[in-house]
């Protein structure tokens, strides 16, 4: 154990304001991506891992699961940096909606934006209200919704 103390870099409640925005970086999904996922979840469905059954699909191929891209996207958040040590938790995903496919070789990112901001005393911070939008490689918006998480305020 160290006995230096580690400095959060990771923003404080207070310098979460509506119309903060925060672009991601940018993640390629994989067929590894999805194998693993469906092997994590139980989540087998055969539009996911069977190439030949997905080919008789709407989608005429095999899609990501829309939950592997929804956690790729909160990975890409805490990589940002933004919550890294500040974070005291994630709380509720609201409204949210997969809008088109996102296939093998896709590459997904996000734009966060802060519409709200409630400070929490009790819990030593606040509940941020951050809407996600959810593009792919084109720019089109694969997923959208809204994010709510309790951040840590600022220490005295």
């Amino acid at each position: 154990m160290s006995n230096f103390p580690i400095k959060p870099r990771g923003l404080y409640f207070e310098d979460f304001q509506p119309g903060l925005r925060i672009t991601t970086a940018g993640r390629t999904i994989t067929e590894a991506d999805i194998v693993n996922f469906a092997g994590i979840s139980g989540d087998f469905n055969q539009m996911h891992v069977d190439e030949a059954y997905s080919q008789n699909t709407f989608f005429k191929r095999r899609v990501a699961h829309g939950l592997l891209v929804a956690s790729v996207i909160s990975g890409l958040a805490v990589q940002t940096g933004v919550m890294e040590g500040t974070v005291i938790a994630f709380r509720e995903i609201n409204e949210w909606k997969f809008s088109k496919p996102v296939f093998i070789g896709d590459t997904v990112h996000a734009v966060m934006e802060v519409t709200e901001a409630k400070e929490m005393r009790r819990l030593g911070g606040g509940s941020v209200s951050i809407s996600v939008d959810v593009k792919n490689q084109n720019d089109d918006t694969v997923m959208k919704g809204l994010w709510t998480v309790l951040m840590a305020s600022k220490p005295a």
